[in-house]
């Protein structure tokens, strides 16, 4: 890849995502929400930078902007670039709308070199990653690979609307759902760039990294329930307290996600019941997040994870029941994809490094469409979903031009 002074690339990128920051649905901090008002203008600007960079754009009937450029060949698979333009609540700005915005620039800069790619090229701004105002997931990329589910439609935010109100508030069809579902033969793959929202990158001084899969997700919801009894006259052998048990039970999730490569393990809420100073707690619910790259790998870590939990409520006289809700399968990245960003990533001088993804991605409800890859942007601290959230020009530039090569590596 030949050597670039000036970071033209990632300035282009840069002021697209500033712009693109500026819709939010409070003005104190970044909040877009799927099918909020911020949504539908940053749609519309997305539109019009789509426009603006050659690509024949439209809105789809549930709030993604697609942008097309036909190729040489228009009968040709096409290649899908994309992302997603909705943020958590209080969010950073690069998360999601970096690969909407590489993607438009890298369509910017086939046109202004006069490259007519061999296929189609399509880039798409989802609307609904985060999933953080409806219960849904990935519903506008799971919509493309032909498995959005209807009653996603009933589901209700906090204030009480249902999704099919707001898409229809924001300009949407419900009624025109299936006619977003594409045919897997008219696509050959699909690029995300994403920023890593880890600190592996930046403890290697890389700036970029080949996303190798995105880690599977089990998820339940446990109770331990024991006595309850006066705090100050319930001698200590005879309690049956469900916090002491849960606590025990914590540590050994804890354990289960560090003792294994690429797993992590979560407790990330627990409530306790009476929740009193002087009463020995009777119940306790918790989750529980465990996550690896390697299905086999997860599901023999839960079963561990349940099997002690077990165990220490029977040696604590306490009863534990668990609930389990999801079983998300791992995504493995396409290999032939996976080498073009790797033979790019090496042309730029750069060590390449794969590394899974702990996080979700539309790539997950892409890869039921196509082959799939992902290139990790190196991001301050790791810290994402925060709006301390950080990526460097010079960095943007490198992921827009590793981007730029192996789109036409595959287009040429």
């Amino acid at each position: 890849m030949t050597n670039h002074n000036d970071p033209i690339l990632g300035r282009r990128a840069m002021a697209m995502l500033d712009s693109l920051a500026r819709h939010s649905d409070d003005p104190d901090r970044l909040t877009r929400l799927y099918l909020s008002k911020a949504h539908r203008s940053a749609a519309e600007e997305t539109l019009s930078l789509m426009r603006e960079a050659g690509l024949d754009a439209h809105i789809d009937p549930l709030g993604s902007v697609i942008g097309r450029m036909e190729g040489a060949n228009p009968g040709a698979p096409a290649l899908l670039i994309g992302s997603h333009i909705d943020t958590v609540i209080d969010a950073g700005r690069y998360d999601g709308t970096l690969g909407v915005v590489l993607g438009i620039v890298a369509a910017e800069a086939l046109r202004e070199e006069g490259i007519v790619p061999s296929c189609p090229i399509e880039v798409v701004a989802f609307g609904d990653e985060e999933n953080a105002r409806f219960p849904t997931n990935l519903s506008t990329s799971y919509a493309f690979s032909g498995n959005y589910r209807p009653e996603w439609l009933e589901g209700r935010d906090e204030s009480g609307t249902t999704l099919r109100e707001a898409l229809l508030r924001f300009g949407g069809d419900p009624e025109r759902i299936g006619t977003i579902a594409r045919d897997p033969k008219r696509y050959r793959g699909y690029l995300e760039v994403h920023i890593e929202q880890g600190p592996q990158l930046e403890a290697n001084g890389l700036p970029v990294g080949l996303v190798s899969a995105i880690n599977g997700v089990s998820r339940a919801r446990a109770t331990v329930i024991g006595e309850a009894g006066h705090a100050g006259t319930v001698p200590m052998p005879m309690r049956r307290d469900a916090l002491a048990a849960a606590a025990e039970m914590i540590v050994a999730v804890e354990r289960a996600g560090a003792i294994r490569q690429d797993t992590v393990a979560t407790v990330g809420s627990a409530k306790v019941t009476p929740g009193a100073i002087n009463v020995i707690p009777a119940r306790v619910d918790f989750t529980l997040d465990a996550r690896s790259p390697d299905d086999a790998v997860r599901h023999a870590m839960v079963a561990d994870i349940l099997a002690e939990c077990r165990s220490i409520a029977g040696k604590r006289g306490v009863t534990f029941t668990v609930e389990p809700f999801m079983d998300s399968p791992a995504t493995p990245m396409d290999r032939s994809l996976l080498g073009l960003l790797e033979e790019a990533v090496r042309a730029a001088g750069i060590p390449p490094r794969h590394l899974a993804s702990g996080a979700g991605h539309d790539a997950v409800a892409m890869a039921a469409l196509c082959p799939v890859a992902m290139l990790f942007v190196r991001c301050k601290g790791g810290i994402s979903h925060n709006p301390a959230e950080s990526i460097t020009l010079e960095d943007a530039d490198i992921a827009a031009r590793v981007l730029l090569e192996t789109v036409k590596k595959i287009v040429s």
